[in-house]
């Protein structure tokens, strides 16, 4: 079985507007790549270490790794980003889960 994969974003905006037609498009790439959202914003708490309290946080999950790359490089999610661009900064990366064991 293959493991899950995460994109996981911390994101400063901005421009609110640019940011809603992004979050428009980006999740209907999102979907159609498979992934759904675990975290979408939300109020975050630090519990421990020296982290930066996020403005916005975003967690989705894909079936794999593999797949969570192919939104992420697709057309439909590039294009996405063209209307975030100067418009938020975003800090993404993918990591992979782990695998079922029952």
């Amino acid at each position: 079985m293959a493991e899950k994969g995460y994109i996981v974003a911390e994101v400063k905006v901005h421009d609110a507007d640019a940011m809603a037609r992004y979050r428009l498009m980006s999740q209907a790439a999102v979907e159609q790549y498979g992934g759904r959202f675990l975290v979408r914003g939300g109020a975050a708490e630090i519990l421990e270490g020296k982290w930066t309290p996020p403005q916005r946080m975003v967690v989705v999950e894909f079936d794999t790794v593999d797949q969570a790359k192919r939104f992420y490089d697709s057309a439909e999610y590039q294009a996405a980003r063209k209307t975030r661009e100067n418009a938020a900064e975003m800090n993404m990366l993918v990591i992979a889960g782990v695998d079922n064991l029952i």
